[in-house]
């Protein structure tokens, strides 16, 4: 009956209006481990990692721009200047959409034996948060305090 529908909604956390206190969806650009996006899908959070297909290997950082829009994406990716330009262009187009992003650097997180932890921390605190909403569609990655 309806209980049990109740129920199954209910697992998949608070829904408050249209699309709920969903997470933000990520697209992991092709520096990052698949093994970040393994961390986060444990922590809830749909992401899908450049390098772990084919497909989204195949495709240049404008198509990776586009692929997010489509799908309602967040890129996660170091290539700050590449996706600074992407960017620019896109806004200076009329109308044109841009994607969420979100950018870390090899200084904020260095890649120790603790990188993967810390990453998945810090982006699952911010899909949660919807940080990147917040800072005007760019989110700077700070690390987990």
């Amino acid at each position: 009956g309806a209980g049990r529908v109740g129920a199954a909604a209910g697992a998949a956390g608070p829904v408050t209006g249209p699309g709920g206190d969903k997470p933000d969806a990520l697209l992991l650009d092709e520096m990052f481990s698949p093994a970040i996006a393994d961390g986060l899908a444990a922590r809830g959070i749909d992401c899908r990692a450049v390098v772990a297909e084919a497909l989204l290997r195949a495709l240049s950082d404008l198509e990776i721009f586009e692929t997010a829009l489509l799908e309602g994406r967040i890129i996660v990716t170091n290539n700050v200047p590449d996706f600074e330009s992407l960017r620019g262009r896109a806004r200076d187009a009329a109308g044109g959409a841009i994607p969420g992003l979100i950018y870390t650097s090899d200084f904020t997180f260095p890649r120790t034996k603790a990188y993967v932890a810390r990453l998945v921390t810090a982006l699952a605190d911010a899909a949660t948060g919807r940080e990147t909403a917040r800072h005007g569609g760019v989110l700077w990655l700070q690390p987990p305090s």
